[in-house]
Protein backbone atom coordinates (compact mmCIF):
# COMPACT_ATOMS: atom_id res chain seq x y z
CA UNK A 1 0.00 0.00 0.00
CA UNK A 2 2.48 2.44 1.09
CA UNK A 3 5.98 2.01 -0.54
CA UNK A 4 7.31 6.05 -0.50
CA UNK A 5 6.53 7.90 2.54
CA UNK A 6 7.10 11.78 2.61
CA UNK A 7 7.84 13.13 5.72
CA UNK A 8 9.09 17.07 5.64
CA UNK A 9 10.83 18.29 8.42
CA UNK A 10 11.32 21.63 10.31
CA UNK A 11 12.94 20.63 13.16
CA UNK A 12 10.28 21.30 15.24
CA UNK A 13 8.09 19.35 17.72
CA UNK A 14 5.25 18.64 15.59
CA UNK A 15 7.89 17.10 13.55
CA UNK A 16 8.41 14.44 16.34
CA UNK A 17 4.80 13.60 16.56
CA UNK A 18 4.28 12.74 12.71
CA UNK A 19 8.53 10.74 12.73
CA UNK A 20 6.91 8.21 15.63
CA UNK A 21 3.47 7.48 12.56
CA UNK A 22 5.78 7.51 9.94
CA UNK A 23 8.37 4.71 11.28
CA UNK A 24 5.29 2.85 12.13
CA UNK A 25 3.76 2.86 8.76
CA UNK A 26 7.24 2.45 7.32
CA UNK A 27 7.95 -0.58 9.55
CA UNK A 28 4.36 -1.84 8.74
CA UNK A 29 4.85 -1.03 5.03
CA UNK A 30 8.26 -2.25 4.32
CA UNK A 31 8.61 1.59 2.70
CA UNK A 32 11.24 4.15 2.29
CA UNK A 33 10.90 7.18 4.45
CA UNK A 34 11.83 10.75 2.08
CA UNK A 35 13.02 13.04 5.22
CA UNK A 36 12.21 16.43 3.22
CA UNK A 37 13.26 19.59 4.65
CA UNK A 38 13.19 22.96 2.56
CA UNK A 39 15.61 25.69 3.31
CA UNK A 40 13.15 28.37 2.71
CA UNK A 41 14.23 30.95 -0.08
CA UNK A 42 11.90 33.75 1.07
CA UNK A 43 14.10 36.41 3.08
CA UNK A 44 11.27 37.74 5.29
CA UNK A 45 14.04 40.78 6.48
CA UNK A 46 15.56 41.87 3.02
CA UNK A 47 15.32 45.67 2.80
CA UNK A 48 18.04 48.30 2.37
CA UNK A 49 17.58 49.34 6.13
CA UNK A 50 17.30 46.45 8.14
CA UNK A 51 17.59 42.67 7.57
CA UNK A 52 20.42 40.20 7.44
CA UNK A 53 22.12 39.68 3.57
CA UNK A 54 20.25 37.25 1.04
CA UNK A 55 23.81 34.87 1.21
CA UNK A 56 23.66 34.82 5.37
CA UNK A 57 19.80 34.26 5.18
CA UNK A 58 20.46 31.43 2.41
CA UNK A 59 23.39 29.50 4.25
CA UNK A 60 21.64 30.13 7.43
CA UNK A 61 18.55 28.38 5.93
CA UNK A 62 20.46 25.45 4.42
CA UNK A 63 22.00 24.98 8.26
CA UNK A 64 18.56 24.74 9.73
CA UNK A 65 17.24 22.66 6.91
CA UNK A 66 20.11 19.92 7.32
CA UNK A 67 20.17 19.74 10.85
CA UNK A 68 16.43 19.01 10.61
CA UNK A 69 16.78 16.22 8.61
CA UNK A 70 19.71 15.12 10.42
CA UNK A 71 17.49 15.17 13.74
CA UNK A 72 14.55 13.57 12.19
CA UNK A 73 16.70 10.47 10.51
CA UNK A 74 18.06 9.74 13.83
CA UNK A 75 14.51 9.88 15.45
CA UNK A 76 13.24 7.16 12.58
CA UNK A 77 16.25 4.52 13.89
CA UNK A 78 18.20 2.27 12.23
CA UNK A 79 15.87 -0.10 11.06
CA UNK A 80 13.88 2.42 8.51
CA UNK A 81 14.49 2.91 5.01
CA UNK A 82 15.74 6.54 4.74
CA UNK A 83 15.93 8.96 1.61
CA UNK A 84 17.17 12.37 2.27
CA UNK A 85 16.26 15.35 0.65
CA UNK A 86 16.92 19.09 0.81
CA UNK A 87 15.15 21.19 -1.48
CA UNK A 88 15.60 25.47 -1.51
CA UNK A 89 12.27 27.86 -2.14
CA UNK A 90 8.61 28.18 -0.91
CA UNK A 91 8.49 24.99 1.82
CA UNK A 92 4.67 23.94 1.06
CA UNK A 93 5.52 24.58 -3.01
CA UNK A 94 8.26 22.19 -2.65
CA UNK A 95 6.74 19.44 -0.54
CA UNK A 96 3.97 19.32 -3.17
CA UNK A 97 6.30 19.31 -5.82
CA UNK A 98 8.44 16.61 -4.28
CA UNK A 99 5.06 14.41 -4.02
CA UNK A 100 4.71 14.77 -8.07
CA UNK A 101 8.35 14.71 -8.31
CA UNK A 102 9.23 11.27 -6.36
CA UNK A 103 5.73 9.11 -6.85
CA UNK A 104 5.27 9.29 -3.11
CA UNK A 105 2.18 7.42 -1.93
CA UNK A 106 1.49 8.97 1.42
CA UNK A 107 3.06 12.42 3.51
CA UNK A 108 3.03 12.62 7.11
CA UNK A 109 3.00 15.66 8.58
CA UNK A 110 2.99 17.31 12.01
CA UNK A 111 0.30 20.25 12.89
CA UNK A 112 0.32 23.18 15.39
CA UNK A 113 -3.26 23.15 15.20
CA UNK A 114 -3.24 26.91 15.83
CA UNK A 115 -6.80 28.56 14.83
CA UNK A 116 -7.98 32.17 14.83
CA UNK A 117 -5.45 35.06 14.48
CA UNK A 118 -2.46 32.81 14.97
CA UNK A 119 -3.73 30.71 11.91
CA UNK A 120 -4.58 33.85 9.57
CA UNK A 121 -1.38 35.68 10.22
CA UNK A 122 0.78 32.45 10.76
CA UNK A 123 -0.87 30.54 7.98
CA UNK A 124 -0.17 26.11 7.81
CA UNK A 125 2.38 24.50 5.96
CA UNK A 126 0.20 21.65 6.36
CA UNK A 127 -3.01 22.86 5.42
CA UNK A 128 -1.70 24.11 2.02
CA UNK A 129 -0.11 20.61 1.42
CA UNK A 130 -3.31 18.86 2.00
CA UNK A 131 -5.48 21.10 -0.14
CA UNK A 132 -2.70 20.74 -2.91
CA UNK A 133 -0.95 17.40 -2.72
CA UNK A 134 -2.11 14.06 -5.14
CA UNK A 135 -1.26 12.29 -1.84
CA UNK A 136 -2.86 11.77 0.77
CA UNK A 137 -1.84 13.58 3.59
CA UNK A 138 -1.39 12.65 7.33
CA UNK A 139 -1.03 15.18 9.43
CA UNK A 140 -0.03 14.71 13.48
CA UNK A 141 -1.68 16.93 15.87
CA UNK A 142 1.40 18.16 18.17
CA UNK A 143 0.54 17.96 21.76
CA UNK A 144 0.12 21.05 23.44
Amino acid sequence: MYDDILLPTDGSEGTTAATTHAAELASTYDATVHVLSVADSRNRFESPTSGIAPEAWDEAQRDQAEAAIDATVDALGDDVDVHRVLREGVPHEEIVAYVDDADVDVVVMGTHGRTGLDHYLIGSVTEKVVRQSAAPVLSVRLDE
